[in-house]
């Protein structure tokens, strides 16, 4: 009876059908309508057409160097932030709060600007770039300039994904664990990184699925050369300006159902790790 006591009372906000059919609208003027658009727009050609303008080289290697490259930075940032989350949560030292804070710059900072801060670093009269230069190493205006942009804008998604679940984790397992004669290693592979795979999984799916679409801090310091260094993105932003408006819409298809499959995959981890571990 206290329950359905509490339920009946009023709430802050207007009551569920208002609130929904609010959400809806919105959601549906914002997110959905531009969507649909766009998948009206190619399914105009066909899957046997998007399939044509796929099998163009210049399209096929843009397509192939943005998931490849997209990939292997999504790797590493999942990496590098583990290890930075555990830092910021295990360890108290000076600049804690500071380099907490600094981690979030990649979300507040404009993409352009983020760009062309990565190209004057690693150009080759950069500061890191002309080093690398110097031991015939080359950052900037190859494909491993956009390596670098997108492990910087993917680090975030990696890293606040996974400090919350390391706060929760019970330190009593870690030395319940070593007690036992466990070693380090062991401890890490067996008690501590089950639970936290699901969001370290997240947060590697987020990153990959921002690195496919990431325009701003890539064209900078890409050099954009066909068949070299030239990402899906910028492939698109071409065809319009070309207005070859059904060939940026066939990549951009692409484009979204990847993002799509992205964001389907988040949501069956966290499903999973719902169930598996009792929170997401």
């Amino acid at each position: 009876m206290a329950a359905r006591a509490s339920l009946r009372q009023p709430s802050v906000i207007p009551g569920f059908g208002m609130t929904f059919g609010y959400a809806v609208l919105v959601l549906g003027i914002v997110v959905l309508l531009p969507l649909c658009a766009l998948a009206l727009r190619a399914s105009a050609i066909g899957i046997g057409g998007i399939i044509d303008v796929v099998r163009d080289p210049r399209v096929a290697s843009a397509l192939r160097i943005s998931f490849g490259v997209s990939l292997l930075a999504a790797i590493v940032a999942s990496l590098f932030g583990f290890v930075a989350a555990w830092v910021l949560t295990r360890y108290n030292f000076p600049g804690r709060r500071l380099l907490d804070a600094i981690v979030d710059l990649p979300f507040a900072l404009p993409t352009a600007v983020a760009g062309i801060a990565l190209a004057s670093l690693y150009a080759p009269n950069g500061i890191v770039g002309g080093w690398l230069a110097a031991i015939g190493i080359h950052i900037a205006y190859t494909p491993a300039g956009i390596f670098v942009a997108l492990v910087f804008i993917g680090v975030p998604f990696a890293v606040r994904t996974v400090q919350p679940l390391i706060g929760e984790i019970d330190r009593e397992i870690e030395e319940a664990s070593a007690t036992l004669g466990a070693t380090r290693w062991y401890t890490l592979v067996h008690a501590v990184l089950p639970p936290l795979v699901p969001a370290i999984l997240t947060g590697f799916s987020l990153a990959f699925a921002r690195g496919i679409g990431e325009y701003g801090s890539v064209i900078f310091i890409a050099g954009n050369l066909p068949y070299v260094s030239e990402i899906a993105p910028l492939l698109i932003v071409i065809k319009l300006s070309e207005f070859d408006y059904v060939g940026a819409c066939a990549i951009a298809s692409i484009m979204l159902a990847a993002s799509f499959a992205c964001l389907l995959l988040i949501n069956l981890i966290q499903a999973w790790s719902h169930r598996r571990f009792g929170h997401v």
